[in-house]
């Protein structure tokens, strides 16, 4: 089995799409006027409207309704992205050294989606993200 993407369903697609367009520096792929996908070297992330949920199940997904998902990125300067983005995002914590080795940032995306990007930092935490 191989981890494919993580799927997001937002009410303003155009909004959130935006969002992971600047924060990923990747511009996104629109498959439909209603989909769309950032593709990264490790999976996607993908971003349906609203109207894709019918296609599934009525009521199956909501937007803006997530608190327990964090959407991830590993990158090579937690500082450097930090800089980039704080005036231009919600802030949840600026960038800091978390107990499994990962220097991290948060943030919210534009329907209140937890993101963070890391860095692996101690030799553990490196050792880790060596061989993925």
């Amino acid at each position: 089995m191989k981890f494919a993407s993580t799927r997001l369903i937002a009410g303003d697609i155009k909004a959130v799409v935006g969002f992971y367009e600047m924060v990923t520096g990747q511009s996104a792929e629109w498959l439909a006027p209603v989909f769309a996908e950032i593709v990264t070297p490790s999976a996607a992330l993908a971003i349906g409207s609203l109207e894709t949920v019918a296609l599934f199940n009525e009521g199956s997904a909501e937007a803006g309704a997530n608190r327990t998902a964090i959407i991830e990125f590993m990158v090579d300067d937690v500082d450097a992205e930090y800089a980039r983005l704080k005036d231009r995002v919600e802030l949840v914590h600026e960038p800091k050294l978390m107990p499994w080795g990962n220097r991290s940032v948060q943030f919210r995306d534009p329907e209140g989606t937890l993101v963070a990007l890391f860095m692996p930092f101690t030799d553990s935490a490196k050792q880790r993200f060596a061989s993925r």
